[in-house]
């Protein structure tokens, strides 16, 4: 009886030490099928995740080089910023880490998860910017609770600071991070995704001297991404500092002279360029409207990116170089210059103006209805006699006029470094034959004589052609740099680059230049409000027509729409027989150019000489006999429209 009972113990403990042995080889079988697929199947990840979850390394960007004026004042620098970003592959508890985020900065972040799910792979180890440049309110809430928030970071980083707003916003240009069709550019290789470069503007076009070299540094950080010790570090490098040719004094008072006379009233549109003839510099460079740069620092928002492509008076351009509008009669200086050298007129020839010219069956009307009677070179350009031009601009042909005007880089790229500029139009023959399948009808010519029709130039054109006859006839580069820092090699000067010279005799140009100062000294003169106490002041006013005229007949110009009115220019230089300064002025819609430009080119004038020491004198007594018209631009019969700053129009209907 024990026997059998004995064998039947056995029996069940052998029963029991079976399933034992069977329960233990299925854990092991799962500890080594588990062991696999952490070190097989998911070994590379983990291994990846394990090593960025210990040690990880943190890009330090490099400052990039301030940009100053000529007297080494700043206008762009860089300040510390600090940024919000997100670690994906260490946020624990997603939605919680995300609303909380919200609620810190109280602000919506319903598209941060999107843009968290869409990254894979390798991409999850990189940090994902949430917001920059935090202020120092919401920095400290989320310091506050960063230890309860996983994977979110804060970093320091440069941010680029524009000192004087959108005093130079379209000189310095824009930042904006670097696009996926530039990262396949060679000069781009060494960028990386995210990265903010300069894209408008000086900012791009001197990106690698600004940019400077970026650094890093290894830290120990824990499971929730805090940081524990700091392994070492590379410090960046800055970029280099660069200094340009600008005037600050001059920027401001520029921008200043666009500037609304009272609170009701908008600011002023158009735009200012001034250079120094004897070497090139640009001395101040503003258009307006204008933006804040400091909007782009760390990359433009939807919204305001929106409102300003959007918008219709075009903040985004820069006028000064991309703005092409007819230079009304500013462009008669050019056609005198013609006449002189193709002896077609000398100085003393005359020509009777009685208020209008007939050509063919056309009547082109002076902008003085009564005329001016016997006018010589030197009174065309004082009184700015509408019939004195049409009539040299026939006897010269529109080829002769273009081929002067060109002489006088009209029509072409000015050189100065901003990839921005536009030509502008000088119309020829052969031109308009290839762009409109027509010949040239010689009533057309009658039209662009007197910067009217076709013809299409910048501010920056007209500086730089003006500049030439007040040196003298040499044609310079315009030069925006006049020096940059390098680190490494010291410093790295510019010099004045000279695209030529104009093919008009010293003593015909000498001619121009007595006539440009008698426009604004003499009484009578068109330019009277660019006179500057103690300076002798040259220049020339001009109207550019928007519309025809025969839409606002009989209307008074201040009942006709802003957007229809006149534009107006002033193109001056001074001292007038030795100049140190040239100033171009495109006052946007602004009618008559010396009621509306030339008042604007005076303000920088002054302040240039006041910086000199020119002590003025009492202010001279405008004289009565000055024309109410302030300038004279022409009342044309059938005259063509004028181009606004983007769009180039046809002439008028050409007389046989």
């Amino acid at each position: 009886m024990r026997e059998r009972v004995t064998a039947g113990k056995e029996v069940v403990i052998e029963g029991r030490l079976w399933l034992l042995g069977l329960l233990i080889f299925a854990v092991f079988a799962v500890f080594v099928g588990r062991l696999a697929q952490l070190q097989i199947v998911e070994g590379a990840e983990l291994r990846m995740r394990s090593e960025q979850n210990s040690i990880r390394t943190v890009r330090l960007d490099a400052p990039r080089g301030r940009i100053l004026d000529r007297e080494g004042r700043v206008l762009a620098s860089t300040r510390p910023a600090f940024d919000l970003e997100v670690m994906p592959s260490e946020v624990r508890g997603a939605e919680r880490t995300y609303r909380a985020i919200g609620q810190l900065l109280d602000t919506d972040t319903a598209g941060l998860r999107a843009r968290v799910d869409r990254r894979r792979g390798r991409e999850r180890f990189q940090p994902l910017l949430v917001q920059a440049d935090l202020p120092y309110e919401s920095l400290a809430r989320i310091e506050t609770h960063r230890y309860a928030l996983p994977g979110v970071i804060t970093e320091v980083r440069p941010r680029r600071e524009y000192t004087g707003g959108d005093l130079a916003a379209h000189l310095l240009g824009t930042l904006g991070e670097v696009r996926a069709d530039q990262l396949e550019r060679p000069e781009f290789q060494t960028y990386r995704q995210g990265e903010v470069i300069g894209q408008t503007g000086l900012e791009a076009v001197l990106e690698s001297s600004l940019r400077g070299s970026a650094g890093g540094r290894n830290v120990i950080v824990d499971v929730a991404g805090r940081e524990v010790e700091r392994l070492d570090e590379v410090d960046p490098i800055p970029g280099s500092d660069v200094t340009l040719t600008i005037d600050l004094d001059l920027q401001r008072a520029a921008a200043e002279a666009f500037r609304a006379e009272s609170p009701e009233e908008p600011d002023r549109e158009g735009a200012l360029v001034a250079l120094d003839p004897r070497s090139g510099d640009v001395l101040a460079m503003v258009s307006r409207p204008a933006f804040d740069p400091n909007a782009f620092a760390g990359g433009v928002d939807a919204e305001t990116w929106r409102s300003l492509t959007k918008d219709p008076l075009k903040p985004l351009q820069n006028r000064v170089v991309a703005g092409q509008y007819p230079p009304g009669s500013t462009y008669k200086v050019f056609l005198a210059a013609a006449g002189l050298e193709t002896g077609l007129i000398t100085p003393s020839s005359r020509v009777v103006c009685p208020g209008s010219f007939w050509y063919g069956n056309r009547s082109f009307k002076c902008w003085k209805k009564e005329g001016h009677g016997a006018v010589d070179l030197h009174t065309s350009l004082v009184r700015s006699c509408d019939v004195y031009y049409y009539q040299l601009g026939v006897r010269l042909g529109v080829d002769r006029i273009a081929s002067f005007s060109k002489a006088f880089n009209l029509g072409r790229l000015t050189g100065i470094p901003l990839s921005d500029e536009k030509p502008g139009l000088v119309p020829s023959s052969e031109w308009k034959l290839r762009r409109f399948k027509t010949p040239w009808y010689p009533g057309e010519t009658v039209s662009i004589s007197i910067g009217q029709g076709y013809d299409l130039t910048t501010p920056l054109q007209l500086a730089v052609a003006y500049a030439a006859i007040a040196n003298g006839g040499t044609l310079y580069e315009p030069r925006l740099v006049l020096r940059r820092r390098r680190s490494e090699s010291g410093i790295d000067e510019t010099k004045p680059k000279i695209n030529g010279a104009v093919p008009v005799k010293p003593e015909s140009l000498a001619l121009i230049r007595k006539a440009l100062a008698g426009v604004v000294e003499q009484p009578g003169g068109t330019g009277s409000k660019a006179r500057v106490p103690g300076v002798p002041v040259a220049g020339k006013t001009g109207t550019a027509q928007v519309v025809r005229l025969e839409h606002f007949e009989g209307v008074k110009e201040s009942k006709i729409p802003r957007q229809y009115r006149d534009h107006a220019w002033f193109v001056s230089f001074a001292p007038a027989e030795d100049a140190e300064i040239v100033v171009a002025v495109l006052a946007e819609h602004g009618g008559h150019g010396g009621s509306a430009a030339a008042p604007l080119a005076q303000k920088v004038l002054a302040k240039y000489f006041e910086k000199k020491g020119v002590v003025p004198p009492p202010k001279p007594i405008v004289t009565s006999n000055t024309p109410h018209e302030e300038d004279e631009d022409p009342l044309i019969e059938d005259a063509p429209e004028a181009a606004t700053p983007d769009t180039a129009v046809g002439g008028s209907d050409a007389a046989d």
